[in-house]
């Protein structure tokens, strides 16, 4: 009875979670327009994921595995199902998942049967990373909406992301954590695991006995994808920017239950990967263009960016696409050579900066 009266007075009063406000982009997040000025190394139809092998580049593009050397792309293999995520095994080995729902290991990029291959109940893995000791960890984003239904997970408030632990070689599975808000991302970082918790806008570590903590909280986005930086710390994606209007829809229950009984999906107010594509997409104030030009600071449907962390988890600089840009929705970023390459999945394409240059953009 007492959570129920601190529920109402919260409503009521405008705090605690019935709060509206989001963080802004200041400070390291500070606004720019870095990832407008990338070099797009491949357009494809559907990428999803990135993996670097020795000195060419992975691509997850649906159905594709797409092998890039140089400017040169060489298609290895289709698979029946879409990938939905993607990592390279220290020993050379391949980790795919295949419609969120299963998880092949492979010797090499080339092999034609899986060493190991993991079902049981998962729904909607969407990230792979090795550990090292040999095992897999995976996040399945939801129990109930698989993979490519993220945006409905967001709207019915899930709140059932897991992260596992695969193991190649016993072939065995273990649930990590559970209850996450959209589990999208993850990486070994000593004992513990990083992982993105999407819905609760936050990067939490796992420690082996279980426990969780926050490392990096109230972002003003929802992270995604998490990978390892040269020189220590990590590169973290983050697909999607809040809003306040998003923000408000999530505490209106009555109004989001006739949205999605109602409306197309396309055109629900809740944010999504690429927009600005139909006039039957909902408008919000500033978002609305003046004089035919979208404004950078226009409160974003669609939005692109990458947070370089520091080792503890800190932010220590960011690059953006706002809401005038096109390089929306960013899933994937992983160094190859001397690049940072992005996958910005909004317009279908393969993005690539100078890790040199990235930098002096930033102090300039």
């Amino acid at each position: 009875m007492i959570a129920t009266i601190s529920e109402l007075a919260n409503r009521f009063l405008g705090r605690g979670d019935a709060t509206i406000t989001v963080p802004s982009f200041d400070g390291a997040l500070k606004p720019n327009q870095l990832l407008e000025q990338a070099e797009t190394l491949l357009a494809c139809d559907a990428p999803e994921d990135l993996a670097v092998d020795g000195d060419a580049l992975l691509i997850a593009d649906g159905l594709r595995l797409v092998r890039l050397a140089g400017s040169s792309p060489a298609e290895i293999r289709t698979f029946e199902r879409p990938i939905s995520a993607l990592a390279m095994l220290p020993a050379g080995g391949l980790a795919v998942a295949l419609g969120g729902t299963e998880v092949r290991v492979y010797d090499d990029i080339k092999a034609g049967t899986p060493t190991s291959v993991f079902t049981g109940d998962l729904n909607a893995v969407n990230a792979l990373a090795p550990a090292a000791d040999g095992t897999l960890i995976a996040t399945d984003g939801s129990t109930v909406r698989g993979f490519s239904d993220w945006a409905r997970d967001l709207m019915e408030l899930g709140a059932t992301g897991r992260v596992f632990q695969l193991d190649p070689k016993t072939h065995t599975t273990k649930q990590l954590a559970s209850g996450l808000g959209y589990a999208f991302g993850a990486v070994a970082d000593g004992g513990d695991v990083l992982v993105s918790e999407s819905w609760r806008h936050r990067l939490i570590a796992i420690a082996p006995d279980g426990t969780r903590k926050t490392v990096l909280g109230r972002l003003p986005v929802y992270p995604s994808r998490l990978t390892p930086a040269g020189g220590g710390g990590f590169w973290l994606t983050a697909f999607i920017a809040r809003t306040q209007l998003v923000e408000f829809v999530l505490r209106e229950s009555a109004f989001r239950r006739r949205m999605i009984t109602e409306i197309e999906p396309d055109y629900w107010v809740a944010p999504r990967l690429s927009s600005g594509h139909s006039f039957k997409e909902p408008l919000q104030g500033a978002h609305i263009k003046t004089m035919g030009i979208m404004k950078p600071w226009a409160p974003p449907r669609s939005y692109g960016l990458v947070i370089r962390l520091a080792a503890d988890g800190s932010p220590r600089y960011s690059l953006h696409s706002r809401a005038d840009g096109v390089n929306h929705g960013v899933v994937a970023a992983v160094e190859f050579g001397r690049d940072l390459v992005m996958i910005a999945k909004g317009p279908g394409r393969v993005l690539k900066l100078p890790l040199a240059n990235l930098d002096e953009g930033i102090r300039a």
